[in-house]
């Protein structure tokens, strides 16, 4: 499905609409056993309450979906540097995190999890470039932290997360350290639903996970189970 005509399917049909974002069957290295068909539903409403042109119920968000296009982005790496989100997916399969910040425990946990998998992902032939809206510092203590050595990137203002359309209006009771995490520049206070994306080298998303229950991410097994399972057609 292309950009225009998903875009099409969001404007044209009114009242409530059940969209599946993916359904994914992978099998496990000896085909011998299949896992569990998994999908996520998304309920597109006419009247949803946005501030700052974004939903301020994370269930509202209206995510790409599997067959469109990223979006151009440029952002900032842990080092302050700037970083070309499409020219680095263009050089090989990509699998993009969108995580709160490191002040997170369940993306402190999701970012353990992901390092205990990276070199398995990497030797498939994957890269994986994690975003959040922490500033480049945070960023960089989260690394020594989590001691990690895959690449993260900072998405401070969220307009990465807006173009991909899983920035929400954060609950009030974090606007007293949003603003501070992302180095002043989260100015709303927003957050991302927390994701996952498989880009092929072209941009364009194969399989994701989005799921607005903070505490549930994608198993670091399921994960590696997709990657594989979609990596042929990348």
């Amino acid at each position: 499905m292309n950009k225009t005509s998903a875009s099409s399917i969001r404007k044209s049909l009114g009242g409530y609409l059940t969209v599946i974002i993916t359904t994914l069957t992978v099998f496990t290295a000896s085909a011998t056993s299949k896992l569990e068909n998994y999908s996520i539903q998304k309920t597109v409403s006419d009247s949803i309450k946005t501030v700052h042109g974004v939903p301020v119920n994370p269930q509202d968000i209206s995510p790409l979906l599997v067959g469109e296009n990223m979006p151009q982005l440029q952002l900032t790496d842990a080092n302050g540097k700037a970083f070309n989100l499409n020219a680095n997916v263009a050089k090989k399969p990509t699998i993009v995190i969108f995580y709160r910040g490191g002040w997170c425990p369940y993306c402190s946990r999701q970012l353990s999890g992901l390092q205990d998998i990276e070199e398995e992902l990497t030797k498939m032939g994957y890269q994986l470039l994690a975003i959040s809206t922490d500033s480049p510092e945070n960023l960089k203590n989260t690394e020594t932290k989590e001691k990690l050595n895959y690449t993260l990137l900072s998405d401070a203002d969220l307009n990465a997360a807006k173009k991909f359309g899983i920035a929400f209006r954060a609950p009030k009771n974090y606007d007293s350290f949003l603003g501070d995490a992302s180095g002043g520049k989260n100015i709303h206070n927003l957050l991302p639903v927390p994701a996952v994306y498989i880009l092929n080298k072209k941009g364009n998303i194969r399989f994701e996970y989005i799921n607005p229950n903070i505490s549930q991410r994608l198993n670091e097994g399921l994960l590696k189970a997709a990657a594989a399972a979609l990596y042929k057609e990348l």
